[in-house]
């Protein structure tokens, strides 16, 4: 089966790969953790605790090629991931809705605002203006700092970008209108403590 990318690449497999051994590298620092990978562990905590119902919205898939080979199975030959329209994590908590997108960067001073699109901006503007609680989640790999970012704050750094002015936010700017979210063991990312303090 093929898979297409947003980016417009194909998905193939590599032949060569199966003649030479796989050398995994391993992170002995956060032991290969991503942020998803870790929000996601945070949310099962929430769901299990009962805290809040949060979780990964799927990316939406376009299947341009399905295959018959008996009446009653089908096999998808080939697909697209399609750009998703909206944020990545959505669920409530005490009854508010929550909508937020998680991005990381290897950058050590400043966060690049290439990685956010249009239109998740607009989408986290429009929970913003329902009353959702929307913000950013934001992690420096390199220092494996995780940040709190209010959407208000976002808002303004992305109007500067589109302004002319510049296409990152400095880590100072980040340190000073959001919140450092010290990573923890149950739950890894307590992103969920700072929605209390500032919304409840």
């Amino acid at each position: 089966m093929k898979f297409h990318y947003p980016n417009g690449k194909k998905y193939t497999d590599s032949k060569s790969s199966a003649k030479k051994p796989k050398i995994k590298q391993v992170s002995y620092s956060n032991r290969g953790m991503t942020l998803e990978e870790d929000i996601n562990e945070t949310n099962e905590y929430y769901l299990v605790h009962k805290s809040a119902v949060i979780h990964k919205k799927p990316t939406p898939v376009q299947i341009v090629d399905v295959h018959y080979p008996a009446r009653s199975a089908a096999v998808i030959k080939e697909a697209y991931f399609k750009q998703p329209s909206t944020t990545d994590y959505n669920g409530v908590y005490k009854g508010r809705y929550i909508d937020f997108e998680a991005k990381e960067t290897k950058n050590k001073t400043s966060f690049p605002l290439q990685n956010f699109h249009e239109h998740q901006i607009t989408h986290m503007d429009s929970v913003h203006e329902q009353d959702g609680i929307t913000f950013v989640l934001l992690r420096f790999s390199l220092s494996e700092e995780v940040f709190f970012l209010p959407f208000q704050p976002l808002k303004v750094y992305w109007d500067r970008m589109k302004d002319g002015g510049r296409k990152s936010i400095r880590k100072e700017e980040i340190e000073e209108s959001g919140f450092r979210i010290p990573l923890g063991l149950h739950p890894r990312v307590d992103y969920l403590k700072i929605v209390h303090q500032l919304y409840f």
